[in-house]
């Protein structure tokens, strides 16, 4: 696998957070319109056996990674002022940063920064009131014509994200993937993007190694991932669970039933240790989910990524 980092202009808000495994189906949306359905069929083969074709990373501030969802004391935040909710807002580690990532575990917490430092402000979430009047009544009521509101989020003019792209370039180059953020940035990302939402610009896509410390023990996941059935370590393992509730996109979300099955996934930030050792060189780990029906009955063949880019680093062994 090859690794592209790629560095996105938010232009619009976005009503859909920017997760890798949304926005993976969503590639694979505009990878199928312009290359055509068998296209992406013959890349998807071996998805569901541990071989994707692409692994995408959640939007992060650029130069930066998720703080690791770890105990506090492995991180030795900075709590003297005894503010712990100016604590959990620093949730971005500077990995660039002079080799950020090369230090041990324990200095990361106080490296950790908020939204605030990185772009002068925080990203703002704002409701957009919806409602459709029904020509019966002449007002809004119940079912179909409740009034509901969609959050909106804003991010600051100078905010830049990036997204890891992990590709199997026996099956995908770089212009196609260029050509595929293209388009999803184009006709918008998530959620209300027939109304102008989820628009980005691509600013810079470089090719890039992701890092691994020398004496690396563990994974620090850089998406969402499922990692059930894959052998970890569940007392060196740190990660905070979610559950998707998916929707089909594209043409699909016009079938009547949008809705696939829940799953449960665990966020990005999850720490994940082997029960084998030495640490495998592995640029992701998680596996693929769906096929079968197991996720939609109206395309029986749906997939959901739950593969997760990752960072090998070194977690120190606690005192009993």
């Amino acid at each position: 696998m090859k690794t592209l980092l790629v560095t996105l202009r938010p232009l619009t808000a976005f009503a859909t957070p920017p997760h890798g495994d949304t926005l993976f189906g969503q590639l694979c949306w505009a990878l199928c319109n312009r290359f055509g359905a068998p296209w992406l069929v013959e890349r998807l083969d071996g998805y569901l056996q541990g071989k994707p074709f692409l692994v995408v990373s959640d939007l992060f501030p650029s130069g930066h990674w998720p703080r690791p969802f770890v105990p506090p004391h492995l991180l030795e935040g900075d709590l003297r002022a005894g503010d712990r909710k100016k604590e959990k807002k620093r949730i971005w580690f500077p990995w660039r940063d002079d080799a950020g990532w090369r230090k041990n575990l324990s200095s990361w917490g106080r490296m950790c920064r908020d939204e605030a430092e990185l772009w002068g402000e925080e990203r703002k979430n704002r409701p957009q009131p919806h409602n459709q009047i029904n020509r019966l009544t002449g007002t809004t009521g119940t079912d179909g014509f409740a009034p509901f509101a969609v959050t909106q989020t804003w991010f600051p003019e100078r905010a830049r994200l990036e997204v890891w792209v992990l590709y199997d370039p026996k099956r995908l180059n770089v212009a196609e993937i260029t050509a595929g953020l293209m388009d999803v940035g184009s006709f918008g990302f998530g959620k209300d993007a027939s109304t102008g939402l989820g628009r980005f610009d691509m600013e810079k896509t470089e090719e890039c190694p992701l890092p691994r410390q020398p004496d690396s023990n563990a994974w620090l996941t850089l998406g969402f991932c499922a990692p059930q059935g894959c052998g970890f370590d569940g007392k060196r393992s740190y990660y905070q669970p979610f559950t998707r509730f998916g929707r089909h996109g594209d043409h699909a979300a016009r079938t009547g039933q949008p809705f696939k099955n829940p799953i449960l996934l665990a966020r990005a930030g999850a720490i994940w240790s082997p029960s084998h050792k030495p640490l495998p060189n592995h640029e992701f780990v998680g596996r693929g989910l769906g096929g079968e029906e197991k996720l939609s009955k109206i395309l029986p063949a749906t997939v959901h990524q739950g593969y997760a880019p990752v960072v090998g680093i070194h977690l120190p062994e606690e005192r009993p």
